[in-house]
């Protein structure tokens, strides 16, 4: 199963690393996963925080993936206009999983991605700034913000703030490959004890339909 991180310009750090790290892991247990990344741009991109990372892969050159992973970060305001990510995420292949992980949902939003769906993202902001959550509905007005660990609505799904993305990791590891090699990477990575409190604390919102 390939998994595609959908970066860009200003992505925070902790994402990148929440969601590679995880799958990182899980190969030791599930060797047929892989991993991309992918940007408007191939090469040199520019996190938050000045700190550099390399986009595997353009969005017209990007080759097939099964689950789409959009990262979060301050840079979300510009995605939210930038009309090639929109464009990449609207064109994406209707079989594929798209997950956000903290306010990439907020580009899922704007690319009308979570109109009339639950959705989550950072329930909390650095002073001088809005949450994330309250702001959802500017972007998708029929959408239904939710706190919660993740909301999955079968085809999306959508994870809470920061650290959550690792949360959210180890749920797609148990949606895709079994609770077996989701337990088994949580435990080598020693987030067992941290995993079960996050989902008891907030929880998961399972609203698929279909």
């Amino acid at each position: 199963m390939k998994f595609a991180i959908l970066i860009y310009d200003g992505v925070e750090p902790i994402d990148v690393g929440a969601t590679l790290g995880v799958l990182s892991m899980a190969r030791r247990f599930q060797t047929d996963i892989e991993m991309i990344s992918v940007a408007e741009r191939k090469g040199e991109i520019l996190l938050a925080s000045n700190i550099r990372t390399i986009a595997d892969y353009a969005y017209d050159d990007c080759p097939d993936y099964d689950v789409l992973i959009v990262t979060g970060g301050p840079g979300w305001v510009e995605q939210c206009k930038n009309e090639y990510t929109i464009n990449f995420l609207k064109n994406a292949n209707k079989n594929t999983t798209i997950v956000s992980a903290c306010t990439g949902a907020m580009i899922l939003a704007a690319a009308g991605l979570t109109d009339g769906l639950e959705i989550t993202t950072r329930r909390f902001s650095a002073p001088g700034e809005t949450t994330p959550l309250n702001m959802i509905t500017d972007y998708a007005p029929t959408a239904r913000p939710v706190t919660a660990t993740l909301v999955d609505s079968g085809s999306i799904i959508t994870g809470g703030g920061v650290t959550l993305a690792i949360d959210v990791m180890f749920y797609l590891l148990e949606k895709f490959y079994g609770e077996e090699i989701s337990q088994k990477t949580a435990k080598l990575m020693e987030y067992d004890r941290a995993l079960a409190a996050n989902s008891q604390h907030l929880g998961i919102i399972n609203s698929n339909t279909s």
